[in-house]
């Protein structure tokens, strides 16, 4: 018979990317993890993980048992946050850095107010991560986005509502020529340097599949997924860029010239996820976040 805590360590090593950074989360040592999952392959009599030099990677018998290791650590985090629930509570969050910078402050600090006993945890995470985190609950609730064209990940045994439509404006540098024109294309745009972050990431994917779709070539000269670091370069007059509209508003008056392409509208969607028989804490910060702005 499998053993239920060695499964629900797989899910946390699975999650954390490497042996090293599973035990430290768990406050284990990373001789003693090994070894629990020595011994679930002896178990299993298969090989679960793949270790290399940079971390480890699920085996296809490793990927198979996953889904079944992040149900049982989910079960075993709700049992213990059953226990804690008679002495204290607590609400753990997720959410994607532009999110935690402009939706998620406002909603926290008004929770605080209301319930100040409730421990309160916010996770800074990246989508399409989070959603196994939510199976094992790890987190209560996710704060996550979907680029134009990308795929949604699976949300299988959750629910995911879309909270909101945001969308991107296109920022130059204060007093830049091409701000001044009545209307603006990407392949007007096509010599200028862009500010987007590195292949493969959200933003850059999609700022690529727009110039695809405008039939134009451009060049992205600044690599960075962090917003406020585009918009400082952009200020700068480093080069230009698209930046979700909340940025802007969260940053207040800025030195850039905010305009809109005529043939590239882009928005993203950004959506809550949760168990699909959320708690009281859940539903009332859900509820929060939704008030409109």
């Amino acid at each position: 018979m499998l053993d239920a805590h060695r499964l629900a360590l797989l899910a946390e090593v699975a999650h954390a990317g490497s042996i090293a950074a599973a035990a430290q989360r768990l406050s284990f040592t990373p001789s003693a993890v090994s070894q629990q999952l020595a011994k679930l392959e002896r178990d299993v009599g298969a090989r679960v993980l793949h270790r290399h030099a940079r971390g480890v990677t699920l085996t296809p018998v490793g990927e198979a048992l996953l889904t079944h290791a992040e149900a049982i650590a989910g079960e075993l985090r709700t049992a213990e946050r059953t226990a804690r629930a008679l002495r204290d509570e607590e609400l753990t969050v997720g959410t994607f850095a532009s999110a935690g910078m402009t939706l998620v402050p406002a909603a926290l600090a008004g929770f605080r107010r209301d319930h100040p006993g409730v421990a309160l945890r916010l996770l800074d995470l990246e989508p399409p991560d989070g959603y196994g985190l939510v199976r094992s609950r790890e987190l209560d609730l996710l704060i996550t986005h979907r680029y134009p064209g990308a795929p949604l990940p699976d949300p299988r045994g959750l629910t995911r509502t879309l909270l909101r439509s945001e969308r991107f404006r296109l920022i130059l540098p204060p007093g830049h020529p091409k701000a001044r024109a009545r209307r603006l294309t990407l392949p007007d745009l096509a010599a200028e340097d862009w500010i987007s972050g590195s292949p493969g990431v959200p933003n850059r994917a999609c700022l690529e599949q727009l110039a695809d779709a405008a039939g134009a070539a451009l060049r992205v000269a600044y690599e960075t997924r962090d917003y406020q670091v585009i918009l400082a370069l952009v200020e700068a007059g480093l080069g230009i860029a698209f930046v979700p509209e909340s940025v802007l508003e969260r940053a207040g008056p800025s030195r850039v010239e905010v305009r809109d392409a005529a043939d590239a509208k882009p928005a993203r969607e950004i959506f809550l996820v949760h168990h699909r028989r959320p708690g009281e804490l859940v539903t009332e910060m859900v509820a929060r976040l939704s008030r409109p702005r």
